[in-house]
């Protein structure tokens, strides 16, 4: 199990929660933050910062929102596991469903 990103960090991306990660496993596609599932030790770290409450323990990702475990997945196939984000940056895509989805009213 690990911790997943769901759609209240579209269009958001306050980096609370990078910046909270001991093990630097979470990483800046495009328009949200991705949770590397092989990377993450489940610390748990990450929930509370959030200030718009998108992280949640995988098992706990509300029914709405569950397309968002396999999205957090899968934004890694083509990556593998960099073993960490700073030496990334920001990856300049986003999992084909995030970037399909019209743009989040963040008022």
């Amino acid at each position: 199990m690990t911790f997943v990103i769901a759609l209240p960090c579209v269009d958001v991306k306050d980096k609370a929660c990078l910046e909270e990660c001991p093990i630097d496993c979470i990483y800046e596609g495009e328009r949200m933050l991705y949770i590397h599932p092989d990377e993450c030790t489940d610390c748990g770290a990450c929930e509370p910062v959030c200030p718009v409450e998108a992280i949640y323990f995988e098992d706990d990702t509300p029914e709405p929102w569950r397309q968002f475990n396999t999205a957090n997945a899968e934004f890694f196939t083509d990556l593998g596991s960099p073993g960490g984000s700073a030496r990334l940056g920001p990856i300049g895509k986003d999992h084909p469903m995030v970037a399909a989805l019209p743009v989040q009213d963040t008022a």
